[in-house]
């Protein structure tokens, strides 16, 4: 478990000898430290032509290795991925699914070309499938076992993007995902802590149990060998035959044969049909910059950009990082998103999402209106501007939910100006904890990412509604939120993270920080931050905390606070100088190479 400190900026300044300006108006401010016996060169590494920021160990050094071997950044990427799915089976697989943001300088194109390989609901999939006959929720199906379970699509995903623009035999670039699942690795707190979680799903699925127990039957523990030769067999046979070697052939009569044993759902026809989508990316200036974000079935996109047009015009940088008014503005913000989170989000290819007035400064400006200068919102505000006044259609529904913490993110930067991020998740631990026998694939729960039924809360009390209601073929909603920053047309910075509804304010917070308060990037992730989720109404702050005159004037204003780990890993790389700097969020495990 990591310990958390208390860092003066003094102390923090001496620390660093990059630090960008001076903080005004502040002695201090609180930072998560690095763990005992790790330093600052595990998580941040400066660098000229190649950056790779990733949560996996194995999968940075790997994808590094693909650039060494003469590939580009999409070998590297799908080199990412693949490991990352070998490495990290509590966050991603090759069951699951993501969104990717790619800005590649030769295409010379006014946004980043953006890819949809979410993960769909089932052909026979039905809105009333998680309730029982008085219409109530059953409890936990759209966690654990079959049902829960959507089509994959990151196999899907990643192939198509290395066949368009990938440079190296997909072979070489899936070698090393299939000898890390071959000759295993040893296990490491993180995933340690997601496989006594789980321990009762593990248990309840012989295939699941072959590879997370042990020979007594009990689940492994750290610092046990975990090996997954069945997954390295189908890896295997993608590399030799694309996605007709997952999406047909033996791997799909598997995925088939065990959802018809379990009573499932999914059919060939499910495997067949799915499709790689390509999005308009969400996109928005801040002072001088242009962010460009996930769009729909992700409501992180809009959100960033609300949260940034809606704060576009005070002077946080004056107010200081930690002082209470910037702390209560963007609180304030943040729940202004997730009112409208809660009303107008969903898959865009089934319902209409009002994005251009969402995504307005004029709106943004009625909402700025509205936010009290020195209280809090209280338990029933809820945003009553109209931002279908700023769209040009019309349509009003609801929505729900979010993925759970255990999503992944990577960055991946060039030289030459190429970056690519993408967020991908298999939704909770484990996912729904199904392993498909002969394969090594979990299976997704990302089915839960769905409402359940209108007005219905979640895991984690976001709100669910008609707009996020399963359907046939439906993409669920999602918080991830891969971002790419830029400047004059050339990128500045890219990142995304883990964690559900927090990833969104994650990754605001730390644009914020490293455009408004000229923090480094490091210093950027690593200060305290806060979510707002406008319901429940509290204002979650990070364990390190904040200073103590920032938190009594903040309980003055009534906000009601609660300390609390927010699960983010922000990877992120900035582009400085002609220079490269990659940072792995000191929060958890992760890596940054290259050279």
């Amino acid at each position: 478990m990591k310990k958390i400190y208390i860092l003066s900026v003094l102390a923090l300044i001496s620390s660093c000898s990059a630090f960008k300006a001076s903080i005004p108006y502040e002695k201090e401010i609180r930072f998560v430290n690095l763990a005992p016996g790790e330093t600052r060169e595990d998580h941040e590494k400066l660098t000229k032509d190649i950056s790779i920021a990733t949560q996996g160990r194995f999968a940075s050094q790997a994808a590094y290795s693909i650039f060494k071997k003469g590939g580009n950044i999409i070998d590297a990427a799908t080199t990412a991925s693949f490991v990352l799915a070998v490495e990290r089976p509590q966050s991603t697989g090759l069951g699951g699914g993501g969104f990717a943001l790619f800005h590649d300088v030769k295409r010379n194109k006014d946004f980043p070309l953006t890819v949809d390989f979410r993960e769909k609901a089932p052909i026979d999939a039905h809105e009333k499938m998680f309730l029982d006959d008085k219409g109530e929720v059953i409890s936990r199906m759209s966690l654990d076992g079959i049902f829960s379970a959507g089509v994959p699509g990151m196999v899907a995903g990643m192939l198509e993007l290395h066949k368009k623009h990938g440079k190296l035999p997909l072979a070489m670039v899936l070698k090393d995902a299939i000898d890390l699942a071959r000759n295993g690795f040893k296990i490491y707190p993180e995933l340690a802590h997601a496989i006594s979680k789980r321990e009762n799903i593990i248990k309840r699925y012989k295939a699941t149990c072959e590879i997370f127990c042990n020979k007594k039957g009990e689940v492994l523990k750290e610092g046990e060998l975990l090996i997954q030769k069945d997954l390295a067999k189908t890896i295997e046979t993608i590399s030799k035959n694309g996605r007709d070697g997952f999406y047909k052939g033996r791997i799909a009569r598997a995925l088939v044969g065990e959802h018809r044993r379990l009573k499932g759902l999914m059919t060939q026809k499910d495997l067949d049909k799915y499709e790689v989508k390509y999005r308009t990316p969400i996109r928005g200036d801040y002072k001088g910059y242009e962010v460009f974000s996930m769009s729909p079935p992700s409501s992180g996109g809009v959100h960033i950009v609300e949260i940034l047009n809606i704060l576009r015009k005070d002077d946080l940088k004056t107010y200081g990082l930690q002082h209470s008014k910037t702390v209560h503005l963007r609180a304030s913000a943040m729940q202004a998103a997730f009112s409208d989170r809660a009303n107008y989000l969903g898959d865009t290819d089934f319902t209409y999402v009002p994005v251009t007035g969402l995504t307005s400064k004029k709106y943004a400006d009625d909402i700025r209106f509205s936010i009290p200068e020195n209280k809090a919102l209280n338990s029933l505000w809820a945003n009553m501007n109209d931002p279908f006044k700023f769209d040009a259609k019309e349509g009003r529904e609801l929505l729900k939910r979010h993925e759970s913490n255990e999503t992944t993110h990577f960055t991946i930067a060039d030289g030459k100006g190429n970056i690519f991020v993408s967020t991908q998740t298999l939704n909770g631990y484990l996912g729904s904890g199904v392993v498909v026998p002969g394969t090594g694939i979990l299976l997704n729960n990302e089915m839960d990412d769905f409402a359940t039924k209108p007005g219905a809360n979640n895991l984690f009390g976001a709100v669910g509604g008609e707009k996020n209601l399963v359907q046939p073929e439906k993409r669920p909603l999602s918080s991830m939120s891969p971002t790419i920053v830029m400047k004059d047309g050339k990128p500045v910075l890219g990142l995304g993270s883990p964690s559900g509804t927090r990833i969104l304010t994650c990754v605001v917070q730390t644009i914020m920080n490293y455009i408004d308060h000229n923090l480094p990037l490091y210093e950027s992730m690593a200060a305290t931050r806060v979510h707002h989720q406008w319901k429940p109404n509290i204002l979650y702050v990070e364990e390190s905390g904040l200073p103590e005159r920032t938190i009594k004037e903040l309980k003055r204003m009534e906000h009601e606070i609660e300390y609390k780990k927010l699960g983010c890993r922000v990877q992120a790389i900035s582009f400085e100088d002609g220079m490269l700097r990659g940072v792995s969020d000191i929060r958890g495990r992760g890596l940054v190479s290259g050279e």
